[in-house]
């Protein structure tokens, strides 16, 4: 794996930590189960599905396999605006952790984007 998708690695298993700390976070002290469990299956699923990337057995599987890494980036990015718009969590807590899903969500498109080009 180059250097830039190492990047991609390290900051999706960062990610998957803070969704799993935001999730403790909504199921313990506000008490929200239904909306943090889909979060926390998406924003987990992100650094797994680059982790199998890294073992893809082609070029075409390591983008089949990325690619549904930025669709549950995208997904997660959907549970944050709706964990905002329902107030459970404030203008500050989505700021922060949506900026990183948008930005790994971006690092995923144009990891897919270079590997296309290079078939």
């Amino acid at each position: 794996m180059s250097e830039k998708k190492s990047i991609i690695k390290d900051k999706s298993f960062a990610f998957a930590v803070r969704a799993i700390r935001l999730f403790q976070y909504l199921t313990e002290i506000k008490k929200e189960y239904v909306l943090s469990k889909q979060l926390l299956r998406s924003g987990t699923a992100i650094g797994a599905l680059v982790r199998e990337a890294q073992n893809a057995e082609s070029t075409k599987d390591f983008i089949h396999k990325l690619g549904i890494a930025q669709k549950e980036c995208d997904e997660t990015i959907y549970w944050l605006e709706l964990l905002k718009e329902t107030e459970y969590i404030n203008d500050k807590e989505f700021e922060s952790i949506n900026n990183e899903a948008n930005e790994l969500l971006k690092m995923l498109r144009s990891a897919i984007i270079t590997s296309k080009k290079n078939l």
